[in-house]
């Protein structure tokens, strides 16, 4: 087996222990810090890191987008980072990011890359208020497994920056192309699982489009902990935790405990196993999904086509029934 594959075996063994890696870069000087704060990206969205090459300027392009960069023979846009996030390099922007996630490519140009840790995703906690950035951060990750250390990364709501940077100019969501035909028994809720804000609001309104009642967590633990309630709650009425759960939608990447854990602890206790798990992802590729089938889930869906989600859950729904 060559070095590069047994790198990414032994990245996607980390998963089945709640673990991921993460690679550290810095921007530059944000307004709020005097100092070259440290950002995160999962180091599965990552193709590649190189020094900064040349970038074609494109006519009337969007702010922040410095054009494009052929990289290998793709035609790749990229992305200021620092600007759009408000930081000011002192240096430059030296390195580029290129990423694969939500089914697109693109380089994120930065000033320096520090490097790749291994973390607990319980080393992770969820972004509220002032600290999601408008929306950018998704989570706060301590970098130490020391609890009176204090050495932190902002991991990056990639997904977010990229709609901010290049917004679609067709509507996410078309009630007319979803299906709304299909109803939960009574009582039944989705329980949907998504640290991402705007994945959150994407997930509503395909699900509200469907006509389904849901519930929403922002971590894997929440999730986990509102199935405890729910199946107290149905025990108190002589019914079962999948009397109340019609089926759990999850992100793999999660402060506290990711879609996969989440997914597997599902899978593996008695109250839960009957309740079908999708797992909904921006993070793409075989390795992945061969992942995501070993821990028990019953489909996988890539981010965000409101009809394919709709119809992976319709799908998944109707066998639950037979």
């Amino acid at each position: 087996m060559d070095t590069t594959q047994r790198e990414i075996d032994e990245r996607s063994g980390l998963t089945s222990n709640n673990k991921f890696e993460l690679m550290l870069f810095r921007l530059g000087v944000s307004p709020h810090s005097e100092t070259s704060e440290v950002y995160g990206i999962n180091v599965f969205k990552l193709r590649e890191l190189m020094a900064m090459p040349t970038v074609n300027s494109i006519a009337n392009s969007p702010p922040h987008i410095m054009g494009m960069a052929n990289i290998r023979g793709q035609l790749i846009p990229v992305i200021n980072l620092p600007a759009a996030l408000g930081c000011t390099p002192a240096t430059g922007l030296n390195i580029l990011m290129v990423t694969e996630f939500a089914r697109t490519t693109q380089a994120f140009a930065v000033e320096e890359v520090d490097e790749i840790v291994r973390l607990n995703w319980s080393q992770v906690r969820a972004a509220e208020g002032a600290a999601a950035g408008g929306g950018t951060i998704t989570s706060i990750a301590q970098l130490d497994a020391d609890l009176n250390n204090t050495r932190l990364a902002q991991v990056l709501d990639v997904e977010q920056i990229l709609r901010n940077v290049m917004p679609s100019n067709t509507p996410d969501i078309d009630p007319e192309t979803i299906d709304s035909t299909t109803k939960l028994p009574p009582g039944a809720v989705i329980l949907a699982a998504d640290d991402s804000a705007s994945a959150r609001m994407l997930i509503s309104g395909c699900l509200d489009a469907m006509g389904l009642p849901f519930v929403m967590a922002k971590t894997g633990l929440e999730a986990w902990n509102m199935l405890a309630d729910l199946n107290a709650a149905a025990t108190k009425e002589g019914k079962t935790a999948a009397d109340k759960v019609a089926l759990v939608l999850t992100d793999l990447e999660m402060p506290e405990m990711d879609g996969f854990t989440l997914t597997k602890k599902i899978k593996g206790d008695a109250r839960f196993n009957k309740i079908p798990v999708v797992i909904h992802s921006s993070l793409s590729g075989a390795t992945n999904e061969v992942h995501v089938k070993s821990v028990g889930a019953d489909a996988y869906t890539a981010k965000f086509k409101a009809e394919e989600l709709a119809a992976t859950l319709l799908d998944v729904l109707a066998k639950a029934r037979k």
